[in-house]
């Protein structure tokens, strides 16, 4: 095993800067966010080496104040996801014969590229654009970013070093990871900037190339991300940049014949319809593609009677409202038991009371906007029905407002009936829903988190008894791919807790590991024999 030629810098979890008050993070972080209000962008499309500006312009507001323009992207058309293949396919030979090292090399200057020179200017695209405060988008754009590319540098050699562990004598036995044979198409999510680079890079470091379209709603960081993967020594045309109708690029894409793969994060039903657009397609393609997709979830968390009500209490808000509730694994449904829920209840009114919500500009705001009025309408609408409903009842919050901009206070339900709607359907806003449950009804209980939703992605229990811990690990074993115990649902770390769920919530294969970055590469074996025989005859043909 080459080890020494396989040496790359040891990862490590990127540190969180806190932004506490007199700190110089917190004042460069201010000067960033300040200069991006100040002037407005032109976000154009990234097409091989070619900055593509359209006609055709569509404006960029914070989700916090819609009326302030952030600036304008260029809106492209099915001939520029046509450019986009066609220069990723002509930068496909140099760039999957470069030396593994110097793709290795690219990403992790783009990481050291965040983590220094563009952490506020991207904190602060993140903050204005997706509406996050400054400690999710540290999180975020700085942090998780970072981790994913310098981890998945490692994971990429190691993949590399896998190899047969047997060559008999005059023999070499060894395996290839080749790129996938075309082009991979990256469609990726508002609510994670990390997300939003991960899923190009991901595939790009294994020697792919890519076709990216990020969300509308996740253009103004994605301009800051394609700017430092440039500064890194990108090559052009290894990633796309294009702004386009989904339906425009589902059109080119998914009839090409070198289309190679898919790395998506999104909703489930548009998973669901690009995979049956694809199987449809089948006969047309060079290879079976790879589809890679985590959807959403519908994640909860289970509270045993034994459970410490301030722990429960402080995974149950952190789980459910940060970033508005806008995290494929936020605590979205709750089963409580009968005996804890009065001072859960009351702690939980007392904590939300002091929330303070606004604009990310201020740093004292705990929770900020959702991501657009589409967003706005359906969490509304939920809030609504279930003001009018006899099933349930809203016990904190239930206020929404888009007058300025797409504001929802943190609102907590009590249904009274295990399969209320918004304890079954995805919201992606700050709704709990908490089910009380008689704490004599445990093992029925486990039962109805496991069969609620068709999503599996995340979900915790809190408990201070064993026996119940190791039962509801083993009896919801298939309920959710990151399972916490006694934390909050949601907060899945690079190197730590890969991510991503299976049913409803899709593939599986946990961004962040080793597993991932194996969907991008197709191995070729080898075997050379040094001596080959001479004869066909095999010794038992002797007289």
């Amino acid at each position: 095993m080459l080890k020494g030629f396989f040496n790359v810098p040891e990862p490590h979890n990127e540190p969180i800067n806190t932004y506490a008050p007199g700190t110089k993070e917190r004042e460069l972080l201010k000067n960033a966010l300040q200069e991006a209000r100040n002037k407005e962008v032109d976000v154009p499309m990234f097409i091989g080496g070619e900055e593509i500006h359209t006609d055709t312009k569509e404006t960029l507001h914070p989700p916090h104040d819609h009326q302030h323009l952030l600036g304008t992207y260029s809106k492209g058309n099915k001939k520029h996801v046509e450019q986009a293949i066609n220069a990723a396919l002509l930068a496909k030979e140099d760039w999957e014969n470069l030396a593994w090292e110097q793709r290795a090399a690219v990403f992790l200057k783009a990481a050291e590229l965040i983590s220094t020179k563009y952490r506020y200017k991207l904190n602060a695209a993140t903050m204005l654009g997706q509406s996050k405060n400054a400690f999710q988008a540290e999180i975020d754009s700085a942090c998780e970013i970072v981790d994913f590319l310098r981890f998945n540098v490692k994971y990429m050699t190691e993949i590399y070093q896998q190899q047969p562990p047997i060559s008999p004598k005059g023999v070499w036995n060894r395996v290839e990871q080749r790129p996938l044979e075309g082009f991979v198409f990256a469609l990726t999510p508002f609510n994670f900037t990390a997300i939003a680079g991960n899923l190009p890079t991901s595939v790009a470091m294994m020697g792919n190339v890519v076709v990216w379209k990020p969300s509308n709603t996740q253009i103004y960081s994605a301009n800051v991300l394609m700017e430092v993967f440039r500064e890194a020594g990108l090559p052009d045309g290894v990633i796309n940049l294009v702004f386009v109708e989904g339906q425009d690029a589902g059109d080119v894409i998914f009839k090409h014949p070198d289309f190679a793969g898919i790395h998506f994060t999104g909703s489930t039903a548009v998973f669901q319809e690009i995979w049956k657009t694809i199987g449809e397609n089948i006969h047309q393609y060079r290879s079976y593609p790879r589809i890679v997709g985590e959807t959403g979830g519908k994640d909860f968390i289970l509270v045993h009677p034994s459970a410490d009500p301030v722990v429960t209490e402080t995974a149950l808000i952190r789980g459910a409202f940060e970033y508005q509730g806008q995290k494929c694994s936020a605590a979205s449904r709750a089963y409580v038991p009968k005996s804890l829920w009065p001072q859960i209840k009351e702690i939980m009114k007392k904590d939300i009371a002091s929330f303070k919500i606004g604009g990310t500009e201020d740093f004292s705001n705990f929770i900020n906007a959702v991501i657009d009025e589409k967003a706005f309408d359906k969490i509304s609408g939920y809030i609504n029905r279930a003001n009018n409903s006899k099933e349930a009842k809203i016990i904190i919050g239930g206020k929404f407002d888009k007058s300025k901009g797409y504001f929802i206070h943190p609102t907590v339900i009590v249904a009274n009936k295990p399969d209320y709607e918004t304890m079954v359907q995805e919201i992606f806003g700050p709704v709990l829903t908490v089910y009380v449950y008689e704490d004599t009804e445990w093992e029925n209980t486990l039962k109805l988190v496991d069969s609620t939703s068709n999503y599996a992605l995340t979900g915790s229990i809190i408990s201070q008894d064993r026996y119940a811990i190791e039962q509801a690990t083993k009896s919801l074993r298939n309920a959710a791919g990151n399972f916490y115990i006694n934390d909050k649902c949601t907060g899945a770390v690079v190197g730590q807790q890969p991510f991503g769920g299976a049913r409803g919530s899709g593939t599986n294969d946990k961004a962040g590991s080793m597993i991932n970055l194996l969907r991008w590469v197709s191995p070729r074996t080898i075997k050379e024999t040094f001596n080959p025989d001479t004869d066909y005859r095999y010794p038992f043909l002797g007289e």
